[in-house]
């Protein structure tokens, strides 16, 4: 089971030894030294010296350009120090291709409230990558959706450099051409235009992206992602403010960057930063439970509590006005519109009612024993009584049936056709192919799937097990529905992701997640996992106690969750056989 962060009410921010990093002890000791001070230490660890050395040059080389401490010494503060630079800069891991100690974060996202200093960190970060990486050649850049957004990174830099008296000797400013040139080191930084085509011959050192929301998708930032790899410990870094709309380039990155934050060895290359106000009671738990300790976490889900602006904003009473945010949220209450603005650019929550559904870890502790096949639970549920939920595929979707059985397991089979697993498994990491590798799922030949393989694996079952019933998407169509019946003589509930049909089973498999005590066991199946970590939840905006799954954008993102909607409609089946009075008994349902 993938390790997850761990936490604890004495949380120690400094203590950088504790931080979640790959067990890999390749390597001799490390030997990095700085004003004596050295590093004695092997394998994947946090190099102090190597943190200290980014820590002085900021305060030593760079001062705040603008706001209340402007020219002064740009010494961090504490959560731009302990939660930012020192992992950041400090985390290394052995590189037997280089036969050196390397940035282990080749990948950072940076996703806090507005005026919190995004533009200035930036700044230094970038700074700090053209003059003090011992880099030949750096070539650093910073873009946003525009030259004028791009500026917003690259002007602070100018100035920080202009106010320093070694940086002003050593760097020249090209203004023209939006540049500052190291000629010691042959280096250079610049900002760069959004379109990637333009964008294709660069070798990034250093690359900042700057507020996501802003991107019409994600060319720009893979064509610089993809640029990489010439040189040794090359770092590419997005800073953003949350979007509001959830189909977007933007929305996708800050996800995946929560998800890490959360579970740092999904990604161990790959730092996050991200500090939104929790939006939903879920999404509040979930924080409580991660970052248990953390002074600064929400108590509430009430936005105009002022103890709940810390999180998002963690510069508030340094160099951003607490007093600014008091009159923001006044004429906020003020206005629905206003307060929209308030919560997505002060507080940093995507204002909208879809919201991820599953928390990993409460999911993960509901493995039960880890399955090491797909095959190695049956006998788990020989002959079990079971509920099953069927959801076949278009295109692009993978066919899934699952079988919720009365002893808390859930058995699923997935069938893919192959043209869409180049596709997943680009989405993947590669996972993809590892999981048709190992029986986790079926591919079919062609680009639709066979049915009469998902018949026959129905019917196997049906011999197998004691399937009460069978609840299944209305657009599977009848036909399919007739012949499951022909070979088996089951019973067929059609069903849908409608409020209506949703609300109940969804409600139940958060109460069974939460409760993780045997009712829900699915014993680590990855392809389910990845389903769960996509499933998210749509509520009306006068009805939030109303749920329905949301289906991905599946040709962008490359998310599914059919795995997710067969246990819903598993848990369905379930729930109608239930002593007590569900809400089928008083709406009724539609048998065919």
């Amino acid at each position: 089971m993938t390790r997850r962060r761990t936490s604890s009410p004495d949380r120690d921010l400094t203590d950088h030894d504790r931080r979640w990093r790959p067990a890999d002890r390749k390597g001799p000791p490390c030997g990095y030294t700085l004003r004596g001070k050295t590093c004695t230490k092997k394998g994947a660890h946090y190099c102090e010296p190597r943190a200290d050395r980014f820590v002085l040059f900021c305060a030593q080389l760079l001062v705040f350009t603008k706001g209340p401490h402007r020219r002064k010494p740009f010494i961090l503060r504490f959560w731009q120090e302990h939660e930012i630079a020192r992992p950041l800069f400090g985390e290394v891991v052995w590189s037997a291709e280089w036969e050196r100690y390397v940035r282990r974060y080749r990948l950072a996202h940076i996703v806090v409230a507005r005026k919190n200093g995004k533009s200035e960190i930036a700044a230094a970060i970038l700074l700090y990558l053209l003059v003090g990486d011992d880099e030949e050649f750096a070539e650093v850049y910073s873009a946003a959706a525009d030259k004028v957004q791009a500026r917003k990174v690259f002007e602070p830099a100018v100035r920080m450099a202009q106010l320093s008296p070694a940086l002003s000797k050593r760097l020249k400013h090209l203004k023209d051409q939006q540049r500052l040139v190291d000629e010691k080191s042959h280096s250079h930084y610049e900002t760069i235009t959004g379109d990637a085509d333009k964008e294709l011959g660069h070798n990034p050192h250093g690359f900042n992206l700057d507020e996501v929301l802003s991107q019409p998708d994600g060319a720009l930032w893979n064509a610089m992602v993809t640029a990489a790899g010439a040189r040794e410990q090359e770092l590419m870094f997005t800073t953003t403010t949350e979007t509001n709309d959830s189909a977007s380039f933007g929305a996708a990155m800050i996800d995946d960057a929560e998800r890490i934050q959360e579970d740092p060895a999904r990604a161990p290359h790959v730092f996050t930063f991200v500090r939104k106000f929790p939006h939903t009671k879920k999404q509040l738990e979930r924080l409580q439970r991660i970052f248990a300790g953390h002074p600064d976490v929400p108590v509430s889900l009430d936005p105009y509590d002022e103890r709940n602006w810390k999180w998002p904003n963690p510069a508030l009473d340094d160099f951003k006005s607490r007093e600014a945010m008091r009159r923001q949220a006044v004429d906020a209450r003020a206005s629905t519109r206003a307060e929209n603005g308030f919560l997505q650019f002060q507080l940093n929550v995507r204002v909208q009612q879809v919201t991820r559904y599953i928390s990993l870890d409460e999911w993960d502790a509901c493995t039960g024993e880890v399955a090491p096949s797909s095959e190695w639970i049956l006998p788990k549920i020989d002959g079990r009584k079971c509920w099953g939920g069927l959801d076949l595929s278009s295109k692009l979707d993978l066919t899934a049936w699952c079988l919720h059985f009365d002893n808390g397991w859930t058995w699923w089979r997935f069938w893919c056709p192959e043209s869409v697993a180049p596709i997943l498994d680009d989405h993947t990491g590669g996972k993809f192919s590892e999981w048709v590798r190992d029986g986790w799922i079926t591919l079919t030949d062609g680009d639709t799937i066979d049915y009469d393989a998902i018949y026959d694996a129905i019917e196997e079952d049906h011999n197998r097990f004691r399937i009460v019933d069978v609840t299944y998407d209305k657009w599977s169509g009848e036909p399919v529905r007739q012949e499951i019946v022909k070979r088996t003589n089951l019973t067929m509930f059609e069903s849908n992701t409608t409020y209506e049909r949703m609300t109940d089973p969804m409600k139940e498999l958060a109460r069974l997640l939460k409760k993780h005590d045997g009712e829900l066991l699915h014993g680590g199946h990855p392809v389910a996992r990845w389903m769960a970590d996509s499933l998210e939840a749509k509520s009306p905006a006068d009805d939030p106690e109303r749920l329905r799954p949301v289906k991905p954008n599946r040709d962008k993102v490359g998310k599914r969750i059919d795995g997710m909607i067969t246990l819903l409609y598993g848990i369905d089946g379930r729930r109608r056989g239930a002593e007590s009075e569900s809400v089928y008994e008083s709406r009724g349902l539609t048998v065919l």
